[in-house]
């Protein structure tokens, strides 16, 4: 064998090895691949179920304000419904003693003292809501709880006073209902 014919066979042998090694590096590069496919998979998969826990979780969370939603609405609404009950229970034993007074038969006397209790029934209901009545006859002036009818000289009052109450007012809770109609002083 020639010199020339080894070094052929060596460089055949270098290249063989360098294939071999070259194949090596792919059959690994392919394993890894694969590997790292199957790896991206799996995370794939979690991230997938993660996100489908998660937009159930939403869903309920949704479903559930959704609900409370109407349940407030429907407490609102019957809030706003019977929000007058206990007064119209409080009131019927009035409406009961005034339909009984006018069935009533009998002196002038008697019927006016059955008007009367009637009257501190009503004004007990009134007091039990806080509705209060507004009757200011000899104080002053007051356009926040007084409607002025007309103005009069009254020379035993002062000006600005309230001289006659024509109509009582009423507040519920300390605001104005309705403004007690009133005839005010001037002398002047």
């Amino acid at each position: 064998m020639s010199q020339s014919d080894e070094h052929k066979d060596q460089e055949e042998k270098v290249e063989d090895i360098d294939a071999g090694e070259e194949q090596l590096e792919s059959d690994e590069a392919e394993e890894t691949s694969e590997e790292s496919i199957d790896d991206v998979k799996a995370q794939l998969e979690a991230a997938e179920q993660k996100a489908a826990d998660n937009l159930e979780k939403v869903m309920r969370l949704q479903a559930e304000l959704d609900n409370q939603r109407k349940r407030s609405e429907k407490q609102v609404s019957d809030a706003h419904k019977f929000a007058s009950q206990k007064m119209v229970e409080a009131m019927l034993p009035v409406i009961d003693s005034l339909e009984m007074g006018i069935q009533a038969e009998g002196d002038l006397d008697s019927i006016r003292q059955g008007m009367e209790l009637t009257m501190k029934q009503f004004e007990s209901v009134l007091e039990k809501f806080n509705i209060e009545a507004v009757d200011p006859k000899g104080e002053e002036f007051n356009p926040e709880l007084h409607q002025a009818m007309s103005m009069q000289p009254c020379e035993d009052q002062e000006d600005n006073t309230i001289s006659m109450v024509m109509q009582k007012g009423y507040t519920l809770n300390g605001r104005l209902i309705r403004p007690a109609m009133v005839m005010v002083c001037k002398n002047s």
